[in-house]
């Protein structure tokens, strides 16, 4: 766990030592000494803190808009690709689309090529 994600106050330990959050990214010990902890430091909340800590919301997507932004940037790659490579550039969008799609979805269109 990293210390962002304690609230104020929990207790935790970190090489050996307990400390208590006090800041952004400080803590301080049972006697009164203060120390920054690094953003890469792992850290173990001690048993029996009550750490109500919620996961962040998953972002949803609109469907519609991300096949339109990537038929955009497809065709934009189609026109900076030399034409040896348009079968390759072809073959990653289908590999691609079909990552995103379910068995009930039908395959856009594809792109405009003269475009």
């Amino acid at each position: 766990m990293k210390l962002h994600q304690l609230p104020s106050g929990t207790r935790f330990e970190f090489e050996g030592q307990v400390y208590s959050k006090t800041g952004p990214m400080t803590a301080s010990t049972d006697d009164g000494k203060t120390r920054m902890i690094p953003r890469y430091a792992v850290l173990r909340p001690l048993e029996g803190q009550n750490l109500n800590i919620e996961a962040p919301a998953a972002r949803q997507l609109d469907e519609k808009r991300v096949l339109e932004a990537f038929d955009q940037f497809y065709t934009v790659c189609r026109r900076v690709v030399d034409m040896a490579d348009h079968l390759a550039l072809e073959a990653a969008r289908r590999k691609f689309l079909k990552s995103l799609k379910d068995e009930e979805t039908p395959d856009p269109a594809p792109a405009n090529p003269a475009a």
